[in-house]
């Protein structure tokens, strides 16, 4: 079938955002391969994409492959029919979503802990793909969408390719740059998963770690106070995440250099300033921060509480996260090498199986 410019894997919410964005702002011809298990859903996203493109008039063409990444080597055949420049995994079996959910003692338990008691659900298809990846088009920028804060790193761990994440510091970079008290001026945002959920408070009420926020070089003091005005809603802002990344996809599809922010950039912890150059993205902080000093400061958030990987390559569970899910399963809670990712996501499955079916 011949090359592909950008091949997505996943056919829930945010891929379709990504893809219904990228066939609406892309101005040079751009050969899209949207993947997934439900063949009526890949069927409606690739026909109302390409109506998109037509709409806009952009030079856009997307085309649908089933693909079912829990069935053998089903990612690497689609990887290696179209060689992609650029591979965006979406597909997840934990949704974001569940950070509004309520009603199960799964959901109450995430509530409590946040989003790194699932870095197991998040990294596992992200592996398979990162994997197939390695495999079939090793030459290929690889995009984790699913929690890259933290799963990026696992990918790294386990010695497989990862470029970047989209998402989350670039919420929060793209809400600034537009507010009254930055708009025309340069942003520069560090910024941890963690952070984000301040935003989600009304003003009065946010409390919890703050982004660091450089307008023009110059640090910013009190960035809620500065900032008052951003404001997010309490599930996932896809409407922003998944548009923050289009600009960098389509530059590296294209070969083109791109400035910006992204999450997990070559699996490092949190969100950060970043530079494409010459087909290499690479961190890019602000004067007054050196990129050793930037990468401490992210990776001090899941220390303190949340999953890292250590120095013998074991995911560890730190703080709050440590304590909630050692009060459903002390064996999970000690952590695991990363090596043995897919053992645990049966453990885990199963874990999150009987808490469901728990109430509140």
């Amino acid at each position: 079938m011949g090359e592909a410019e950008i091949l997505i894997f996943g056919t829930g919410s945010f891929a379709a955002r990504i893809l219904f964005d990228l066939v609406a702002v892309a101005t040079e011809p751009t050969r899209i391969v949207i993947a997934g298990r439900n063949a009526d859903r890949l069927a409606w996203l690739a026909a109302a994409a390409n109506a998109r493109a037509g709409i806009f008039g952009t030079p856009a063409t997307v085309l649908a492959e089933r693909a079912d990444l829990l069935e053998g080597d089903a990612g690497a055949t689609v990887i290696a029919r179209h060689r992609p420049k650029v591979i965006v995994q979406a597909a997840s079996p934990q949704a974001s979503s569940v950070i509004a959910a309520t009603g199960n003692r799964w959901a109450s338990l995430i509530a409590q802990a946040g989003l790194s008691l699932t870095t197991v659900f998040q990294a596992f298809l992200s592996a398979k793909v990162a994997s197939a990846t390695a495999e079939a088009s090793p030459g290929s920028h690889f995009i984790n969408c699913c929690y890259p804060d933290v799963a990026n790193g696992v990918l790294k761990a386990l010695g497989l390719p990862v470029t970047s994440g989209v998402g989350n510091v670039s919420i929060l970079s793209s809400l600034f740059a537009t507010s009254p008290a930055a708009t025309g001026r340069e942003v520069k945002v560090l910024a941890h998963y963690q952070t984000i959920t301040p935003w989600r408070q009304s003003p009065p009420e946010r409390r919890g770690p703050a982004p660091r926020v450089w307008i023009d070089d110059v640090e910013v003091e009190d960035v809620f106070a500065t900032f008052r005005d951003v404001q997010l809603t309490r599930e996932p802002v896809i409407d922003v995440s998944g548009a923050a990344g289009v600009p960098m996809m389509l530059a590296m599809a294209h070969g083109h250099d791109w400035r910006g922010h992204v999450p997990g950039p070559n699996g490092l912890p949190g969100g950060y300033p970043a530079a494409m150059r010459g087909g290499v993205l690479a961190i890019d902080p602000p004067s007054g921060i050196d990129a050793e000093a930037a990468i401490s400061w992210n990776a001090a958030f899941e220390h303190r509480s949340g999953a890292f990987i250590d120095e013998r390559n074991w995911l560890r569970y730190a703080g709050t996260v440590r304590d909630c899910l050692a009060s459903v399963s002390p064996t999970l809670a000690e952590g695991f090498p990363v090596s043995a990712l897919y053992e645990v996501h049966k453990e885990m499955t199963a874990l999150r199986r009987r808490l469901e079916a728990q109430a509140a």
